[in-house]
């Protein structure tokens, strides 16, 4: 494929870009319960509007477009507002929860290189904490120490975590909420514990920061986890989750700025003109910062509270909807809404997929480090509507539920012991196939796939993804 020899006519070229839609998630129509936001069409309306107002302006330079940093500052003050921050707490935008995630755990890095020496740095994550963290850990050589959660609860074990702190531990994790069960770590403990041994504790709210404070004033059981907590030094918060701003938009908050300093990169040291960049992007549009700011400013604090409030009514009927069917039981105690359910005696993954059959988007989650494997629902205000009838269709799934005639090899057994990195392309390729996995072609059921995946080792689920992955993104 290369560049068309002539400009294109406009039309055929939308409509070409349109049928490219045919494979997606039809998620403007409420049933996808994981992974999409949906607001109503007003407020998605002035977010594209603002977006596209701000779509080529340039937020690399904030002397060159002041309005995108003055945007931003504001966007930030009202994040910090939102979750108790003091006076003199900073932040910047970033593209996402990822990214979020990875400026903090760069400036604990540098800081900690900075101020106390460490070169070989270790951050102590909760097997809950989001994979964000295990990416920080890959790109900025930072050793990763995983800690074991309450196997009930599902909540982060403060003993464990003291357990595992040495001369080069930099920094902690909690969450508030973990994604996979919507439950916040014990963020008080877990700052006594920061504050006692010298160490930052960062609060990964991404999905969750935003709307605790909501809930806790809509009458909600909401224990302490934010910047009104000593010990805690950073946050994470994503607006264009429950925010219901344009993707990408997100916060990473500190405490002060002495720390937030050693987030930024600067160079001179080079012939170009002079680069400083508070997160990892230079060049980036002003858009998703005008549309967030136009959003948190167009919602404002009683349209966020009327959406909250549907999202808490909606999680407990589809908390107790769950509980009442039999076969189907909740992990741990949802604080959000987001909820998480297993099957002790069904396949579970065959579920999802009886659901998607259905007209549903149900969200497998596997079953590591304690965890079951699992279905994730985000319960969102488009989904609202359906709520009755995906209880209904669920119970109907699970009773139907039988796991095949036909078990398939334990892969689980036989590659035990082996080192994944040993595995050559080939061998790799053969497993996927196994699985119905062949080049870029999914099967339209993903049971046998998830059921392989959950059989594996974490670190060969690991190295099949990045497998398929590869195979995935090729030239058209």
């Amino acid at each position: 494929m290369t560049l068309p020899p002539r400009i294109a006519d406009e039309a055929a070229l939308f409509s070409r870009m349109e049928a490219f839609r045919a494979g997606d998630l039809p998620w403007r129509d409420g049933r996808a319960w994981a992974l999409v936001y949906g607001v109503p069409e007003d407020v998605e309306r002035v977010g594209k509007r603002a977006y596209m107002a701000y779509l080529s302006e340039n937020g690399l330079d904030p002397t060159v477009f002041p309005s995108v940093m003055q945007m931003e500052n504001e966007v930030v003050a009202i994040c910090l507002g939102h979750l108790g921050a003091p006076d003199g707490a900073v932040g910047n935008f970033t593209t996402g929860g990822t990214e979020s995630c990875m400026m903090a755990v760069k400036a604990a890095r540098d800081r900690a290189r900075a101020l106390k020496g460490i070169t070989e740095p270790e951050l102590i994550l909760p097997v809950t904490a989001h994979a964000a963290f295990h990416k920080a850990c890959e790109y900025f050589c930072v050793k990763k120490v995983l800690v074991p959660v309450d196997p009930v609860t599902f909540v982060a074990d403060v003993a464990a975590m003291e357990a595992a702190i040495t001369p080069n531990t930099i920094q902690l994790v909690g969450s508030a909420v973990s994604y996979a069960h919507g439950v916040v770590d014990p963020i008080v403990e877990l700052g006594q514990l920061a504050l006692k041994h010298d160490l930052l504790l960062h609060v990964d709210g991404c999905i969750g920061a935003f709307l605790l404070p909501l809930f806790a004033e809509l009458g909600a059981e909401v224990p302490p986890f934010d910047f009104s907590v000593p010990g805690v030094t950073s946050m994470s918060m994503d607006l264009h989750k429950y925010g219901f701003c344009p993707k990408p938009s997100s916060v990473v908050l500190y405490r002060d700025r002495a720390l937030r300093k050693h987030q930024i990169f600067s160079c001179a040291d080079w012939t170009g003109y002079t680069v400083v960049n508070p997160t990892f992007l230079s060049s980036r549009s002003g858009g998703p910062v005008a549309a967030s700011w136009a959003v948190l400013n167009y919602i404002g604090r009683e349209g966020y509270l009327d959406l909250a409030k549907g999202m808490l009514e909606g999680t407990r009927r589809v908390v107790a909807g769950i509980e009442a069917i039999d076969g189907l039981r909740v992990l741990g105690t949802p604080q959000t809404n987001l909820v998480a359910f297993t099957a002790d005696e069904r396949p579970i993954f065959r579920i999802a997929d009886a659901m998607k059959d259905r007209g549903w988007y149900v969200q497998p989650q596997l079953g590591f480090h304690g965890s079951p494997p699992n279905i994730h629902l985000s319960v969102n205000p488009d989904c609202l509507r359906w709520t009755d009838e995906l209880l209904a269709d669920l119970a109907e799934c699970t009773a139907a539920a039988v796991a095949p005639d036909v078990a398939g090899p334990d892969l689980g057994a036989m590659l035990a012991g082996v080192d994944p990195k040993q595995i050559d392309d080939a061998t790799f390729a053969g497993i996927l196939a196994m699985a119905g996995i062949q080049g870029s072609a999914l099967p339209e059921h993903m049971a046998d796939i998830n059921e392989l995946l959950n059989s594996l080792p974490p670190a060969f689920t690991q190295e099949m993804l990045r497998e398929f992955l590869n195979q995935l993104y090729v030239p058209a």
